[in-house]
């Protein structure tokens, strides 16, 4: 079965067409080398996939030529346990990142904005 295929169906990506562009882009590895979108996926199979969710080091379990469900998609491979504990990490990282925003307050009235024109030297 293709690997382009099988992303699919494993819900990795949106679309064949994404997964095939993912191989293209050298986001998905076997064995430490890039794969291409034709290449054939067995059973056993380990991979690198690297995707806007983050980077998942997955063995392949089975394979599917449909898009099912998500809980029926995930039977499809096992994750291992450094590569969740990684994703977790990063995802608290990121959210304890979130850019403070300062509240602007009301909108300038017409007499504020010709006076902020009038110092930026637009009027």
């Amino acid at each position: 079965m293709r690997i382009d295929k099988w992303l699919w169906a494993a819900r990795f990506f949106k679309s064949r067409a994404l997964a095939a562009r993912a191989c293209e882009l050298g986001r998905i590895e076997s064995s430490g080398q890039p794969v291409k979108p034709s290449r054939e996926i067995r059973p056993g199979d380990r991979l690198l996939v690297k995707n806007p969710s983050g980077e998942f080091h997955i063995e392949v379990l089975l394979l599917s030529e449909i898009r099912g469900p998500a809980p029926v998609a995930q039977t499809l491979y096992r994750e291992t346990e450094e590569s969740k504990a990684l994703r977790i990490q990063r995802a608290e990282e990121q959210k304890a990142m979130q850019p403070f925003e300062i509240p602007s307050g009301p909108r300038p009235s017409k007499r504020d904005r010709r006076e902020m024109n009038r110092i930026r030297g637009r009027a």
